[in-house]
């Protein structure tokens, strides 16, 4: 199992937290998330994975949410 820490900005509240966790927990391979928010500001996104996770598929679901994804 590995984990890959990712920015993530747009994250205002625990409601945002969420649905970046759920788009994210839907990319294939990812097996677990957890978010550090920091309101208005860069949070960061713990991403664990069985294999090596798609970033530009991350990158996507995030997007999608309304979400912008650092890499």
């Amino acid at each position: 199992m590995s984990s890959t820490d990712f920015g993530v900005n747009g994250l205002t509240c625990n409601h945002c937290v969420m649905t970046v966790s759920r788009a994210a927990a839907l990319v294939p391979g990812v097996t677990g998330v957890s978010i550090d928010l920091v309101a208005n500001g860069q949070s960061t996104l713990h991403v664990e994975s069985d294999t090596v996770v798609d970033t530009a598929a991350l990158e996507k679901a995030i997007d999608d949410a309304g979400y912008e994804l650092v890499l």
